[in-house]
């Protein structure tokens, strides 16, 4: 199973210039291993959308299986955050970026991202699928 971070999804949904290309090469490529999202992805896809049905529609045909964020990913997100503190990050809350690193890293799944910085610093055991 690959976690599908939200920047490649809107590489291809808005066909970004940039990215769309190894976006849609790197989810074709993980396909075999099934891709999947959670809430926290999804809710960073929603603000690209007009609407809850216009964001349905254009997932409707991506092969994405609906992944409950597990309970026991709030510790290594909580951690993280508090490492990220630490280090002088200023903001108040977790990060989307800490949940989905930490439910790829609790479920022990790879993650598929074009900004994998911060997974790679507060997740390093985390398998990353990335431009190089």
């Amino acid at each position: 199973m690959v976690l599908v971070d939200a920047n490649v999804l809107l590489d291809v949904l808005t066909a970004d210039a940039v990215w769309q290309s190894w976006s849609e090469q790197a989810l074709a490529n993980s396909e075999q291993f099934g891709l999947a999202i959670d809430a926290i992805i999804y809710a960073e896809l929603c603000p690209a959308f007009r609407s809850e049905d216009e964001l349905r529609s254009a997932l409707a045909g991506w092969p994405l299986q609906r992944l409950e964020l597990p309970y026991e990913a709030a510790w290594p997100a909580s951690q993280a955050f508090a490492e990220y503190r630490r280090r002088g990050g200023v903001r108040t809350a977790p990060l989307p970026d800490f949940f989905i690193g930490a439910h790829a890293q609790v479920e022990g799944i790879e993650l598929l991202t074009r900004d994998s910085r911060r997974y790679r610093t507060y997740f390093p055991q985390v398998s990353i699928i990335c431009p190089p």
